[in-house]
């Protein structure tokens, strides 16, 4: 129970802040002078991606840093059927991973300017922890501004 009302309330004061269109980031982030974390996921087979969400990306700590300084983007690549994504996300999905992710890894996150300039790379899960991977992305961001 306890999990839900945490859960419901994650969702209340944070929404759903992923988006999952690219073009569509970029253009939020041009407009609030934003950096874009995009995040290559396989959501229900890839070990490693479903600690990253739920150890780091689901962290109140991260979830307060992100709302108020990143644009969030997530190309899942669910592998069970009841997971497919409809046939326009899927492209949208591979046209970033053959831009950003050619090699396939997974996890995989990248912070990029608003032209989508890599600035730093994630490859694999982080060995840090919710406020420690926070403070990477706070630190990387005021070194390049």
């Amino acid at each position: 129970m306890k999990l839900v009302i945490t859960l419901f309330i994650s969702f209340f004061f944070f929404g759903n802040i992923w988006e999952n269109d690219f073009n569509v980031a970029q253009k939020k982030a041009a407009e609030s002078q934003k950096y874009i974390l995009l995040n290559f996921s396989g959501s229900d087979w890839c070990g490693p991606c479903i600690r990253m969400h739920k150890e780091i990306f689901e962290a109140e700590d991260f979830q307060k840093y992100a709302s108020a300084n990143l644009i969030l983007v997530r190309a899942d690549f669910p592998r069970l059927k009841k997971n497919q994504l409809p046939a326009e996300q899927l492209k949208k999905n591979n046209d970033l991973a053959l831009k950003y992710n050619p090699d396939g890894v997974f996890p995989l996150t990248l912070l990029l300017d608003e032209q989508g300039k890599v600035v730093k790379k994630w490859d694999g899960l982080p060995q840090l922890n919710a406020q420690e991977f926070t403070a990477q992305l706070d630190k990387t961001q005021h070194a390049k501004n």
